[in-house]
């Protein structure tokens, strides 16, 4: 067998698809049996600063290859086709919906969430439109979709119409580089950042549905101990929606923004932290509560389908509607030693149920399916 991963999303626009397409790609090439092959394709063009493909070419049934067709771009509906057509691959498999929608194989491709379904007033009417039209045409063309989580799949069907026989659940996993760090790792990003010995952390964009606005203001409502320990919100920082910012100004919460931080900070930033808060509203999966664990830091978020599923009994939860169960739920574990201790523990055992080779099995599984005649009918 041999498949084309399409990896042009392994590239700074796509922090979190990529880490996903990077990670995959790494458990698959472990998993081939002899004979089988996989093609990863790369943009030499894009900004990618964030993982090093020449590490992916290190696996024998692995091999990069070139096109030049950037995402979103008109050429690569008819440059990539035209690659595939001389790779002759079984399987086509896109981590994401924009893609060439008749590459002249089998489609595989993983939708992530519906974020833009769930929240259309986040995004201009134009782009709805081209928003909706990519996710259907590629949910359409597919033999077979992939998505993280129950609720994510639940929402295809409802929304999309899958049928559930072309439709697999193959939840995530942390990237190996998020472990709990040495003293010495955060004591040395503890110092470039200027941050204090304790602080609550927060990392995520701040798209509306990240909900960041509440979070600033339970903050705000928690009492005198975030006058030592600070709110740390770190991410890409999105300046059409400045409220959460406003919010901590006016407040005069003890908030402070760091911006994007690089890949390789985050298992310190995270290690660090005497909490972990993720107050979203809505998503697919649930990668940074996850990362979180991993880094053996306490987990304080939303009790969401998806975070539900990603954390199980591990993470102290709240109605993320309810900014006063919000400010709580944080007062209360800042104020708990045991039960960060014990979330903590739980956290890290529950990480270890996630493994990218997991995932890459249940993918092959997929690949094989998207083979197989009697699963390929569309609905």
């Amino acid at each position: 067998m041999r498949v084309v991963l399409d990896g042009r999303t392994i590239a700074d626009h796509f922090p979190g698809i990529g880490r996903y397409t990077f990670n995959l790609a790494g458990a698959l090439a472990e998993l081939l049996p002899p004979g089988d092959e996989l093609l990863v394709l790369y943009d030499p063009r894009q900004t990618n600063t964030r993982f090093d493909l020449s590490q992916l070419a290190t696996h024998a049934p692995l091999r990069l290859v070139e096109v030049q067709a950037g995402n979103f771009s008109l050429s690569e509906q008819w440059r990539v086709p035209a690659l595939l057509r001389g790779l002759k691959p079984c399987i086509y498999h896109s981590p994401y919906y924009v893609m060439p929608y008749w590459p002249g194989c089998p489609i595989v491709v993983t939708i992530h969430d519906l974020i833009p379904f769930r929240y259309p007033e986040d995004y201009s009417a134009p782009t709805r439109l081209m928003i909706g039209v990519s996710m259907r045409l590629a949910a359409r063309r597919a033999r077979q979709v992939i998505t993280a989580s129950q609720a994510s799949a639940r929402d295809l069907t409802a929304r999309l119409g899958l049928a559930p026989r072309r439709l697999t659940v193959v939840p995530y996993a942390p990237d190996p580089i998020f472990q709990p760090p040495a003293a010495a790792e955060v004591a040395a990003l503890r110092a470039r950042y200027a941050l204090p010995p304790s602080y609550v952390l927060y990392l995520g964009s701040n798209k509306p549905h990240k909900n960041l606005l509440r979070l600033v203001r339970a903050y705000a409502r928690v009492g005198p101990i975030t006058a030592q320990v600070p709110l740390v919100i770190a991410g890409h920082w999105d300046e059409r929606y400045p409220e959460a910012k406003l919010a901590a100004q006016a407040l005069r919460a003890n908030v402070t923004f760091l911006g994007p931080v690089p890949g390789r900070d985050m298992p310190a930033l995270y290690g660090g932290a005497r909490l972990f808060v993720f107050p979203s509203l809505y998503e697919g999966y649930g990668l940074p509560p996850q990362e979180a664990m991993a880094c053996g830091t306490p987990v304080v978020c939303s009790n969401t389908p998806p975070l539900l599923e990603v954390m199980g009994e591990a993470a102290l939860l709240f109605d993320p509607l309810d900014e006063a169960a919000l400010a709580a739920a944080l007062a209360q574990a800042l104020g708990d030693e045991a039960l960060r201790q014990e979330l903590a523990r739980r956290g890290l055992e529950q990480a270890r149920q996630f493994t990218w080779e997991r995932t890459a099995r249940q993918t092959l599984a997929v690949y094989r399916a998207a083979l197989d005649p009697s699963h390929g009918a569309r609905q």
